[in-house]
């Protein structure tokens, strides 16, 4: 995993989005975060301190993670960038295969009823 600054984390977001267009996808999480380990967090709070928390964003297509963090002074700038970004890859989304494939799987069961095959008796000597 990679933390970059947000500016290059945009970029290269945008650039997992073009490779991801025909085949594959990108996921992305956010989450909140103080980037400290739990001991320092608990030594911070015992001396009075208060603790900055950030928003942690993961991006990963499966090959590939990249991370930033964003604060409260960068998150306005953030989000209207990576809206822009979604917006402009929203062509790429797709309709999810699994209705098609239960579409396909009912009509095959319909086929499969229809059809059944009927044994002649047999005649005991």
């Amino acid at each position: 995993m990679v933390l970059l600054q947000l500016d290059p984390f945009l970029n290269e977001l945008t650039s997992m989005f073009e490779k991801s267009k025909d085949k594959g996808s990108v996921w992305v999480t956010l989450k909140r975060s103080s980037l400290k380990s739990k001991l320092q967090k608990r030594k911070l709070s015992s001396a009075g301190e208060s603790i900055e928390y950030r928003c942690l964003i993961r991006a990963t297509d499966a090959k590939k993670t990249i991370s930033t963090s964003v604060g409260a002074k960068d998150h306005q700038r953030f989000q209207a960038s990576y809206a822009t970004i979604l917006k402009a890859h929203m062509t790429a989304l797709k309709k999810r295969e699994r209705k098609d494939r239960k579409k396909s799987t009912e009509a095959e069961k319909k086929e499969g009823t229809s059809t059944t095959t009927t044994s002649k008796p047999t005649k005991k000597l």
